[in-house]
């Protein structure tokens, strides 16, 4: 099928001249036989083929990232496939319900003399000074981590054009604001064994905040910090922005300007839903159960095993443990071995896999062979720098060649 024929049956898939038609009805560009007609139409298709959307993106997405925040709010199980209709009246009551948690959990000036009646030193679990300093050791770590996503492009450190309104007229805290005074000492940062490298906190931060607006790692942290007030079994693991990163990136570029005013909520449910499918990445306790990362790196293992033997069982020679190098790369769904624009292609496909992340075990076995020359001839400190630090080849190959691996054992 030619770029072409894929980016039609996209558009149709996606119903995008029934959603134009349907928009020009409401503008009221159309005569009220034609709206009609139109409404017969779209109880007809007013669902969307899932099935076949994940077939067609699981190639690449064609149109570029023209639909890719549709796509991925499709995906992802945000928006109901069957229901194209009840679009509008869902995405206002998810968005609403997102404004009532940042309001609800974040500081409202307003409110903050509330706290000051209680003792800072009071031992009591529930005291609101308690719950303060808890909230605080989270959004430490949240605030050192979304200061420096994705140092390769500029977007992050640029400011939005969507700002919550109560934080630029000051009725709300900044976060940033909050960790800002605290003297943050390397002992007291417990690094998840992500395998990123770890950043001298005494260090001058990369940028502050905006004073008249707010940076797109701003509305980040906000929420990853909505994130782990309503998840305090998991809270925040170091490791979650960098799987934000690549969701608010895409929403935030959205091609709809009120679709992209509100990536924030958007991005929140997106994330929501996939730190739902990935969350035994990050508990430690789940490393051995069925989806747990130690499980998954097992199955890396074999898959390598299957597929190249004498890469296989070089690596084993030298005894180079998965967990040195495919920890990061899994848990972290390869959004730290390739740039950003390669990780939204990888993703299209890790999205669309029908077992659900399957793939990911394929495309880690490609990364390895793809680069096994380099490998066999290597030994023990150079093959750690490699794998370490995936060089950067074309993502496509890559990809076709796990591909490959995915039709075969299908």
């Amino acid at each position: 099928m030619s770029y072409k024929e894929r980016l039609t049956r996209l558009e149709k898939l996606l119903r995008v001249d029934n959603q134009s038609k349907r928009d020009n009805a409401n503008v009221g560009g159309a005569s009220a036989s034609s709206v009609e007609k139109q409404d017969d139409a779209e109880e007809t298709y007013d669902s969307i083929d899932l099935f076949e959307l994940k077939n067609l993106v699981f190639h690449g997405l064609p149109g570029d990232s023209q639909y890719r925040a549709l796509v991925w709010r499709l995906l992802l199980n945000y928006l109901p496939a069957n229901s194209i209709k009840s679009w509008d009246e869902f995405l206002v009551k998810k968005r609403n319900n997102y404004k009532h948690f940042v309001n609800d959990l974040l500081v409202i000036r307003e409110e903050s003399g509330e706290r000051n009646s209680d003792h800072p030193l009071n031992p009591e679990p529930d005291s609101k000074w308690q719950v303060f300093f808890k909230d605080n050791d989270v959004l430490l770590q949240i605030d050192k981590d979304v200061r420096r996503l994705c140092p390769e492009i500029s977007f992050f450190q640029t400011e939005t054009a969507y700002p919550n309104e109560q934080v630029v007229s000051g009725k709300m805290d900044r976060l940033h604001k909050r960790v800002q005074s605290v003297v943050l000492e390397s002992s007291n940062v417990i690094r998840k064994g992500l395998g990123i490298t770890k950043i001298n906190p005494k260090g001058p931060m990369i940028q502050d905040g905006s004073e008249t607006g707010e940076y797109h790692w701003e509305v980040v942290e906000r929420i990853l910090f909505i994130y782990a007030k309503l998840n305090p079994g998991q809270s925040y693991v170091q490791g979650m922005n960098e799987i934000i990163g690549p969701i608010y990136y895409t929403l935030a570029n959205d091609p709809d300007v009120i679709w992209r005013e509100n990536a924030e909520a958007d991005t929140f449910y997106l994330f929501t839903n996939l730190m739902g499918e990935i969350r035994d990445f990050f508990i430690r306790s789940l490393d051995n159960s069925v989806s747990g990362i130690k499980r998954m790196m097992e199955m890396l293992m074999d898959s390598l095993k299957s597929r190249d033997q004498a890469v296989y069982a070089h690596i084993v020679k030298l005894e180079i443990h998965p967990q040195y190098f495919a920890f990061r790369w899994i848990t972290l769904l390869m959004s730290q071995e390739f740039a950003l624009p390669e990780v939204l292609r990888i993703w299209d496909s890790l999205l669309s896999d029908h077992k659900r992340f399957d793939f990911l075990i394929d495309l880690a076995t490609a990364m390895i062979i793809h680069i096994r020359s380099e490998l066999l001839s290597g030994d023990f400190p150079s093959n750690m720098k490699l794998l370490q630090n995936y060089p950067p080849l074309d993502v496509r190959d890559i990809l076709t060649l796990a591909n490959s691996f995915s039709t075969t054992s299908s």
